[in-house]
């Protein structure tokens, strides 16, 4: 079995070492960048399996890499690591694009189980069979295979997690889709951090159906979301 890449981008090299040397001795193989600069360049060169980025560093800092990440790799997961504790900055770490985040310092037995957990994810992501091409839905057309959702004229460009969510919503149009169920199917776990991560994908979807007044995306409040169509 092939081991899983990891690229470690932290510009504290004891921790960097630490990290290295434990997960080393667990079967993966990590690479090391200082900086944002050096991360972006190694992401590039090796193409690893799952990125975790410390946030604070010199010359890039972790949320340009992670959003520069995004730009070409939707899929890739991406852990977060960061000594601040500020509500804002988790939520913008998921807004750019992270799968999971850690507060230093940290257990590197959870680092290991969550690592192992996303790229398990990963793998597990596949085109769902036998999905019609383009659907109607309100007065709009949505691609899930290209990606593209239509409003009037205008065509928005999809995410792939934006497509899956967006495509689970339209099999439950107007009943209810619970948030366990979602998070389950498109994350793996219902942990905080992931539904956190999903209430900004739902943001998203109501800016890209906003142009349609045939549909809306409600919350129930401790169960879920409905995604309404009106004829």
């Amino acid at each position: 079995m092939d081991k899983i890449k990891v690229l470690l981008v932290e510009d504290e090299p004891v921790l960097a070492s630490i990290v290295r040397e434990s997960l080393e001795t667990r079967g993966f193989a990590i690479t090391i960048a200082g900086n944002g600069v050096e991360g972006w360049a190694s992401f590039n060169l090796n193409k690893p399996d799952v990125c975790v980025v410390d946030v604070m560093m010199p010359r890039k800092d972790g949320f340009s890499l992670v959003q520069d990440i995004r730009r070409v790799d939707d899929l890739v997961p991406v852990i977060f690591l960061t000594a601040r504790t500020q509500t804002e900055d988790v939520l913008k770490g998921f807004e750019i694009g992270a799968d999971d985040y850690m507060k230093k310092p940290f257990s590197m037995e959870e680092l290991i189980v969550r690592l192992k957990a996303l790229v398990r994810r990963k793998g597990g992501m596949r085109i769902p069979e036998n999905i019609q091409e383009e659907i109607n839905i309100g007065k709009s057309f949505f691609n899930y295979q290209k990606l593209q959702f239509y409003c009037d004229e205008n065509s928005c460009n999809l995410s792939q997690r934006e497509a899956d969510l967006l495509q689970l919503l339209i099999q439950h149009k107007n009943h209810l889709l619970e948030r366990k169920t979602a998070l389950m199917k498109l994350w793996g776990d219902d942990s905080p951090f992931n539904a956190r991560s999903m209430d900004v994908y739902i943001t998203r979807l109501r800016k890209f159906i906003k142009g349609d007044p045939a549909l809306e995306i409600i919350n129930v409040r401790g169960h879920g979301y409905k995604l309404l169509e009106s004829k």
